[in-house]
C-alpha cells in the first residue's frame, strides 16, 4: 500500500479544524509535493521533513510524494504539520504504521527534535471531542496537553522516539535514541487536570494611598464585572489602581479558565510552556500607539487575534486612553456589547471571542494639569475638548462607572498608617460576588453587568422609591436607554456589597456619583 493517512489540526484565529494528512508514493521524478492551500511555512517543511527524517535514519524514498491536506479548501498555516506528514509518508513506504485514532502535533528540527507549537490545548479537546484516542506531541507541550482529561498523551523529545513507538527498527534509531540529550524515554499516560491559584503580583492596593472614590469603584468593577474609566493628572494613581484589578477579583471557573487557557495557548503557546489552567484572569494593556489591527485583530491572509481577544474573560487595560486613535477606540462599541468580535476580510471571516472587562484611564487634558480649580492648566478650551473627545460618546455611554481621580495631598503621600490590602478586599468582592450569582444563577449569567436588559427590567423587581428617583435622575441628566440600564445593574452591586435584597434609593445614589459626566473633565 502505498498511501496512508495521519491527523493534524489547522488553527484559524481562535477556531480549530481536524485536518486529514494523506500521503502518497507514487512512480515518476522523484519529488516532494504539498497540497491543501498550505503557506509559506508549511512549504518549507518538505526540508525540515526530509532532514529530520535523514538524521534520524529513515530517510524518504526518493520517489513522487505527494501529501494533501483535507479539507484541501481551507487554508493552512504554521509548523504543526511536520510531524503528522513525516509519519504519514514513512507510513505509506510501509516503513512505520501508524494509528487512525492518533493526533500528530509538533514541529521537527532538522536533527529530529520535536519542538513545541501553539495551540495545542484546544487541539487536543479538538481531537478528544472527534473520537480520537491519543496525541503525540512535544516534550515541551506534555503538561499543556494533559490538561484536557480523557484522552492518552504521547510526548517525546526526538522523531526517533515516535518513529519506535511506530514500529521502526530499534537498529536503525539506536544512535539517536541514546543520544544524551534525549535519554528520557518515550513518556505515555492518560491525562490529568491541573489548576492554577492567583498568580503573585507586585501590585497590591496596600500601596494605594488616598483615593477612596476610585478604590470603591474599582471594588465594584471587580465585583459586577462593571466597565470603569479613571481621569485624573498623570501620577494621580490610575495606572497603579488599574494594575491591582487582578488582584481583587474572583478566580475564573472551569470553563472560563479553559477559554482564555485556549486563546492563551493559540496566541503565545510555543513561547512559554503551561502547566496549569489560567484562573488569575488576564490583564492585556496595549500601548495608545496600537493599531485597528493589533487591538481588534485583523490580516490579510491569516486573521490573528487582537488584544481584545487575548483579554477574554480577563481585563483590557487602555492606559492614556485619550491618546488612542478615535476610530481604534470606536471598534470597541460591538464587542464590549457582544462579548465577540466579527472580523470579515476578503480571504476569511472569523467569529472571534471578546467577552473583557474594559479599563480606562486618561489624563483630563494635554498638560494633565486640569484638575481642581484648573487655573494650573496652560491648554486652551479648545485643545482641552479636542483631547478629550477623542473619547467619544457612544463608547463613554458603555462605560458603567466614570471617576475623577484627582492627586492625594502629600500628607495622605507619606502617612505611614497601613491601607487596607487587595486581599481583605478581595474577600468582600467574592461575598458580593456569591450573593449576586445566587440570584443570577436562573438566569445563566455570572454577574451584575451581564444581566441581560429583558430580565434587568420585567425579573428583577426593586422598590417603588428607587423607580421614582431613578426617573428622576434619568431625566435630570439626560440618560439614554444604554445608560438608564448600566446605572441600575451598578445599583444591583452596590446592593449585594451592602447585602440589601433590592437597590434602595441610596445604593442608586452611589452608583450615579460614580458615573459622573467627564466629557467637560
Amino acid at each position: 500500500m502505498s498511501t496512508a493517512r495521519t491527523s493534524a489540526v489547522a488553527i484559524h484565529g481562535v477556531n480549530l479544524s481536524l485536518i486529514e494528512v494523506e500521503a502518497d508514493l507514487g512512480n515518476g521524478i522523484p519529488g516532494f509535493i504539498i497540497l491543501g492551500l498550505p503557506d509559506a511555512c508549511l512549504n518549507e517543511a518538505r526540508e525540515r521533513i526530509k532532514a529530520a527524517a535523514r538524521n534520524t535514519g529513515i530517510p524518504l524514498a526518493n520517489r513522487k510524494l505527494t501529501v494533501n491536506l483535507t479539507p484541501a479548501t481551507l487554508p493552512k498555516y504554521g509548523s504543526g504539520f511536520d510531524l503528522a506528514i513525516l509519519t504519514a509518508a514513512l507510513a505509506a513506504d510501509q516503513q512505520i504504521v501508524t494509528s487512525p485514532t492518533t493526533l500528530y502535533l509538533a514541529e521537527l528540527g532538522l536533527d529530529g527534535t520535536l519542538r513545541p507549537v501553539p495551540g495545542v490545548l484546544p487541539a487536543v479537546q479538538l481531537a478528544k471531542d472527534r473520537g480520537l484516542e491519543r496525541v503525540i506531541v512535544a516534550e515541551a507541550n506534555a503538561q499543556e496537553a494533559r490538561l484536557v482529561p480523557g484522552i492518552q498523551v504521547i510526548s517525546a523529545q526526538h522523531l526517533g522516539q515516535v518513529l519506535e513507538y511506530c514500529g521502526a527498527p530499534r537498529e536503525v534509531l539506536s544512535t539517536y535514541l541514546h543520544h544524551p540529550r534525549l535519554a528520557p524515554s518515550l513518556v505515555t499516560e492518560q491525562n490529568r487536570s491541573a489548576v492554577s491559584g492567583a498568580q503573585a503580583d507586585d501590585a497590591d492596593l496596600e500601596l494605594v494611598n488616598g483615593q477612596n472614590e476610585a478604590r470603591l469603584a474599582l471594588e465594584l468593577a471587580a465585583a459586577g464585572g462593571h466597565h470603569l474609566i479613571m481621569v485624573g493628572p498623570a501620577g494621580a494613581g490610575k495606572t497603579m489602581l488599574a494594575k491591582c484589578l487582578p488582584t481583587i477579583m474572583p478566580p475564573l471557573d472551569d470553563q472560563q479558565a479553559l477559554e482564555a487557557t485556549a486563546v492563551n495557548s493559540i496566541t503565545q503557546g510555543a513561547l512559554k510552556e503551561m502547566t496549569a489552567l489560567q484562573r488569575t484572569p488576564p490583564f492585556i494593556a496595549p500601548h495608545h500607539t496600537a493599531s485597528l489591527s493589533a487591538l481588534i485583530g485583523g490580516g490579510t491572509s491569516q486573521l490573528v487575534p487582537g488584544a481584545i481577544t487575548r483579554a477574554h474573560q480577563g481585563i483590557l487595560f487602555l492606559d492614556e486612553a485619550a491618546q488612542f486613535n478615535s476610530g481604534v477606540l470606536d471598534a470597541l462599541r460591538q464587542p464590549i456589547e457582544e462579548g465577540f468580535i466579527n472580523l470579515a476580510r476578503a480571504k476569511g471571516h472569523q467569529r472571534l471571542p471578546a467577552r473583557f472587562q474594559l479599563v480606562l484611564a486618561s489624563n483630563p487634558c494635554p498638560c494633565g494639569r486640569n484638575y481642581g480649580t484648573g487655573t494650573s492648566c496652560t491648554c486652551t478650551p479648545m485643545a482641552r475638548r479636542r483631547y478629550f473627545a477623542r473619547l467619544s460618546g457612544p463608547i463613554l455611554d458603555r462605560v458603567d462607572l466614570q471617576v475623577r481621580v484627582n492627586p492625594v495631598s502629600q500628607s495622605q503621600l507619606l502617612h505611614n498608617t497601613p491601607n487596607e490590602s487587595s486581599a481583605r478586599v478581595r474577600e468582600r468582592v467574592l461575598a458580593t460576588r456569591e450573593r449576586s450569582q445566587g440570584r443570577l444563577e436562573r438566569f445563566g449569567v455570572s454577574c451584575n453587568a451581564q444581566i441581560p436588559t429583558q430580565v434587568l427590567r420585567q425579573e428583577l423587581k426593586y422598590p417603588t422609591k428607587t423607580q421614582r428617583a431613578l426617573e428622576e435622575l434619568a431625566t435630570r441628566r439626560g440618560l439614554s436607554a444604554r445608560g438608564i440600564h448600566r446605572l441600575l445593574r451598578v445599583a444591583w452591586t452596590v446592593a449585594d456589597q451592602q447585602n440589601h435584597a433590592a437597590p434602595t434609593d441610596d445604593d442608586l445614589a452611589i452608583a450615579a456619583h460614580l458615573r459622573q459626566s467627564l466629557e467637560n473633565s
